[in-house]
């Protein structure tokens, strides 16, 4: 804000023209003197005042514009990351979704329902996510974070889940089949209802994980499972899963 203060009054010329030296210099004090009357009535114009107050109340105005349409903007913002998932549905690659799907996150977006099928999605972060009934088959989840995240009902035929981290995703009723879980962390994940046909669960941490009432595990690559609970492999191999170290065997 600027602050404006009153100026004293300027000499009349005739005063002021006395103190120069010589006459020349009129040619450059004339103009300053001129300023100087012209700052004297400005100050006491009281119209620039009201200009100046109109400019902060103008400011004032335009922050509490921001701030009421705050909800309005954050709607567009997931709007436009929907528009994003929508349209890459179907496509290879990333398309935009790694980061439109952990924005909504991170704003509380539940993502119930969303399709990412043969999505690149190496790398996401949907720490704590609502996955319910997503549809999540043959993508590339390498390296995510799906902790602690709701996945029932998901579709994860095919998906790629190596090096991930599941600790205490709910995981009931979610279709595992032929998904690779090699070196992932599912670590008290519930397995309630789940489907793990042809699962490869070589080296992952299985550490309390609720497998009393897996639907089907046959087929399932348990080798070198790590941190199982007691019962587990032995019930697993039971049910026609398999513990093998490598592809080709």
């Amino acid at each position: 804000m600027l602050v404006r203060e009153l100026r004293a009054q300027p000499e009349p010329w005739d005063k002021y023209a006395s103190d120069l030296r010589t006459r020349w210099l009129v040619i450059f004090h004339g103009p300053e003197w001129v300023l100087q009357w012209t700052a004297y009535y400005l100050s006491r114009w009281a119209f620039l005042e009201v200009l100046e107050y109109l400019g902060v109340f103008s400011i004032l105005i335009a922050v509490i514009f921001y701030f009421s349409e705050a909800g309005d903007r954050i709607k567009q913002k997931h709007y436009q990351a929907w528009q994003v998932i929508n349209t890459a549905q179907g496509k290879g690659g990333s398309g935009g979704r790694i980061e439109a799907l952990q924005e909504l996150n991170m704003d509380g977006v539940p993502l119930v329902g969303v399709d990412a099928s043969g999505a690149f999605l190496q790398g996401i972060r949907l720490h704590h996510a609502n996955l319910l009934r997503s549809n999540l088959s043959a993508s590339d989840l390498r390296n995510s974070d799906l902790a602690d995240s709701n996945l029932s009902f998901a579709n994860l035929r095919s998906a790629n889940l190596r090096y991930a981290l599941l600790r205490r995703a709910n995981l009931s009723d979610a279709d595992m089949e032929s998904a690779d879980f090699v070196d992932a962390d599912l670590s008290d994940a519930d397995l309630t209802g789940a489907r793990l046909s042809n699962t490869d669960l070589r080296n992952a941490s299985l550490q309390g994980i609720h497998w009393q009432h897996i639907a089907v595990i046959d087929g399932a690559n348990v080798w070198a499972a790590r941190d199982a609970p007691d019962g587990f492999i032995s019930w697993a191999l039971a049910h026609h899963a398999i513990s093998v170290k490598g592809d080709s065997e």
